[in-house]
């Protein structure tokens, strides 16, 4: 008996020993450094940025975790309540230990190595859990791990009030898909914020809690209404819920308005464009206060430019035209001569990147179609490469000319598949280049009611080149305004050449386009390439009376304490055009809106507010252009496939009144339901000198004709007397122009 006690007491004072020994390690920091009491008062969570449109919605954040802190009188009683009742119903008895859940894990989870018995942990616990982690320590790591966060509970509970750490536990709680804390869930699962949960949507929530994957609602419906029933039942069971109310809310449906602003969100290109401006802010404001941002973690509000209803608008336009737009395109390439056509592109582009594009096994691919966004489509590496090569893409940029605040910026048909930006893309910008022309020929000394000869006119000196009108008709003159207004090319030509061409290409520049006017006659079929922004900005100077704006994206930048630290301001522009230019290229543009080629707005889309524009259609209707405008708003759209050899073989379905002005006149039409917006629209009188005073077109009187039978026979016999001369064969000007 004797040597029982002896050797029990010395089993007893050896475990003794090694227990003290290990708290010893765990205290001394041999399992990691426990954070003092100090470090725990200094506790900051990482936070997104979040980005605000002008009118208060919240449209993107930028983050490396995707959280929102929010203060404890954010929080709705019933998801406090749901809290307690399910994760910690002792929580405010305690002061970080459970002395019962304490016991089950002690002899459950470690003298019986039981993981799957249940936690136990405090709120406190989860909160040291949730703010440092857990590693890995072999077979002990339960204990470590445990012990470790009764340590932190502990201190948390002498620094924080109880009300302070659920604010803490509510801020850091993962959710899954990159969420962090509680209001970055609300948004997610439910586009409101926390404050504005009801009783289910807050017992949905903490229920997915006990796991993110297994009860996420989008993924798991069924296990995540299961877990809000057991949820409910718990805040019933603790008195925070009646029995009638439980019957009730129990009964209703899951219902979520899921969004995930990365993958879905309202503005993503926008959202770009305002991380790149946000990162040359935040370099000025470190040059200029030494403080450092870093709006990854740091929680900043950024309040920017965007106006959520024209956004909306422009994204539902492009929907609704360009899946109609897409049908007639794939129908053209599904049969004959443009079948062959895109089929020898595929081939062309597979063996350049090494693709077997012979593989005839049908996979499962992500492809964007219109009709079906969320799944894989089975098809063949061939159907998909022409499927590609296929799609239209598209962009609308919308700003406000008098200062270059950017309203509406939709960069692409689908961020996910498509993020590279439509509007930076350069694509020649065709006929909305002749404005230029005319506001030159305009500003030295030219009339509106000037005439310009449109009888036909060959280019000896570009291979014979000889423009033709749209229509195909000639002859006769048209007065300057007209000619613009019905996009005529023959006078535009005979205008280019009665031009001065510096003061023509330094106009271009004084513009803002980045690269240098193209030479020759060419240029007024808009063979520049442009993106739409610089088409923007260019005619902007024709809405402000002549002044030059600088586009951006952000008013101002608050930090999480709510300080501004930015603040947009008002910059004195160049005048880059006369007033009186300005005005009389209105009152050109405007009637190109009432009678010309963009009198589709009024006739088929019926808006009646003051506008002027412009239709452009580049060569063989790879892109189709337009601009819109008046004193308060001007819009940008442009269509085109990847690559300018697939497109639409006629007008009527490739031309710019007929694929671009439609997106600008849909998105118009949704966005002047806002009462805000229609007053605007119909309160933006372009700055113009009236109605022009003389007719639009001449015809050739007989002396004219007769001198005209004579001037081309001289002209043909001029050219043969040249061509006889010539001993080298000159290359085809459209081949100069556009290549083979």
């Amino acid at each position: 008996m004797k040597k029982i006690f002896k050797y029990s007491t010395i089993l007893l004072l050896i475990g003794l020993i090694a227990v003290a020994t290990f708290l010893a390690t765990l205290f001394l920091g041999g399992f990691g450094k426990i954070p003092s009491k100090k470090d725990l008062e200094s506790i900051k969570n990482e936070s997104a940025t979040l980005i605000i449109s002008k009118d208060g919605e919240l449209i993107g954040k930028l983050f490396s975790e995707n959280r929102t802190n929010i203060s404890y009188d954010s929080l709705p009683q019933s998801l406090v309540n749901a809290l307690i009742a399910t994760e910690d119903a002792r929580f405010y008895e305690h002061e970080g230990i459970d002395g019962v859940a304490l016991l089950r894990v002690l002899f459950k989870s470690i003298l019986l190595a039981d993981r799957s018995s249940g936690g136990g942990s405090t709120l406190s616990q989860q909160l040291a859990k949730n703010l440092f982690g857990r590693k890995e320590y072999g077979k002990i790591s339960v204990g470590v791990n445990k012990l470790k966060e009764i340590i932190l509970a502990n201190r948390l509970e002498s620094i924080y009030s109880k009300e302070e750490i659920i604010e803490l536990y509510f801020n850091t709680v993962p959710f899954g898909e990159n969420v962090y804390g509680i209001e970055a869930a609300a948004q997610r699962f439910f586009t409101k914020s926390v404050s504005k949960l009801q009783v289910e949507e807050a017992a949905m929530l903490v229920g997915m809690l006990k796991a993110n994957t297994k009860y996420n609602p989008k993924l798991h419906p069924e296990n995540a209404l299961n877990r809000r029933s057991i949820v409910l039942h718990q805040m019933n069971k603790y008195n925070y819920l009646s029995n009638k109310n439980l019957d009730s809310i129990n009964s209703l449906p899951l219902t979520l308005n899921y969004s995930n602003l990365i993958r879905h969100g309202k503005a993503p290109y926008f959202v770009s464009q305002v991380e790149k401006e946000l990162k040359a802010i935040l370099t000025q404001v470190e040059k200029s206060t030494g403080v450092r941002y870093d709006y990854k973690k740091d929680g900043l509000t950024v309040n920017s430019t965007l106006n959520s209803n024209l956004q909306l608008a422009a994204q539902n336009s492009l929907k609704k035209h360009l899946s109609k737009m897409q049908k007639q395109l794939d129908k053209l390439y599904s049969y004959g001569v443009s079948k062959k056509e895109i089929t020898a592109l595929a081939n062309k582009l597979a063996a350049r990147d090494k693709i077997d594009i012979n593989d005839k096994e049908e996979k499962e691919r992500r492809l964007f179609y219109w009709e079906n966004q969320d799944s894989g489509i089975r098809t063949t590496v061939k159907d998909s490469i022409i499927h590609i090569l296929s799609q239209l893409h598209a962009g609308i940029l919308a700003l406000n000319p008098n200062n270059g605040a950017i309203a509406a910026w939709v960069g692409g048909i689908n961020f996910m598949f498509y993020p590279f930006d439509q509007l930076l893309a350069k694509r020649q910008l065709a006929s909305t280049f002749k404005p230029i022309l005319y506001a030159e020929a305009l500003r030295k000394g030219r009339n509106l009611c000037d005439y310009i000869s449109n009888e036909p006119i060959e280019l000896s000196d570009y291979d014979n080149w000889s423009p033709s009108n749209y229509d195909g008709k000639s002859g006769g003159s048209y007065s300057l305004a007209a000619a613009l207004a019905y996009s005529k090319n023959i006078p535009t030509v005979h205008l280019y050449f009665e031009t001065e061409l510096s003061s023509l290409a330094q106009l271009w520049n004084n513009l803002g386009f980045i690269d240098n006017l193209n030479e020759g006659p060419s240029v007024i079929l808009g063979t520049n390439s442009v993106n739409a922004l610089e088409l923007a900005v260019a005619y902007s100077t024709f809405a402000n009376n002549g002044k030059l704006v600088n586009p951006y994206t952000i008013e101002s930048i608050y930090n999480q304490e709510g300080e501004l630290i930015y603040k947009k301001e008002e910059t004195k522009s160049e005048r880059v055009l006369d007033v009186i230019t300005t005005k009389k290229i209105n009152t050109i543009l405007e009637k190109a809106i009432n009678q010309g080629t963009g009198n589709a707005i009024r006739n088929r889309y019926g808006l009646k507010f003051p506008f002027a524009g412009k239709t452009g259609t580049s060569q063989n209707y790879a892109d189709a252009w337009f601009v819109g405008y008046n004193k308060n708003l001007l819009i940008v759209s442009r269509v085109g496939a990847s690559y300018p050899s697939i497109h639409f073989k006629s007008g009527s379905l490739g031309s710019g009144s007929a694929l671009a002005l439609p997106l600008t006149a849909l998105t118009l039409k949704e966005a002047i339901l806002n009462d805000d917006f229609r007053k605007l629209m119909y309160n933006s009188q372009l700055n113009s000198i009236g109605a022009v005073g003389c007719d639009d077109f001449k015809e050739a009187d007989f002396v004219d004709q007769i001198f005209n039978v004579f001037k081309k026979k001289e002209s043909s016999l001029e050219n043969e007397q040249k061509r006889a001369k010539k001993k080298k064969k000159v290359k085809g000007f459209f081949k100069k122009v556009f290549g083979d």
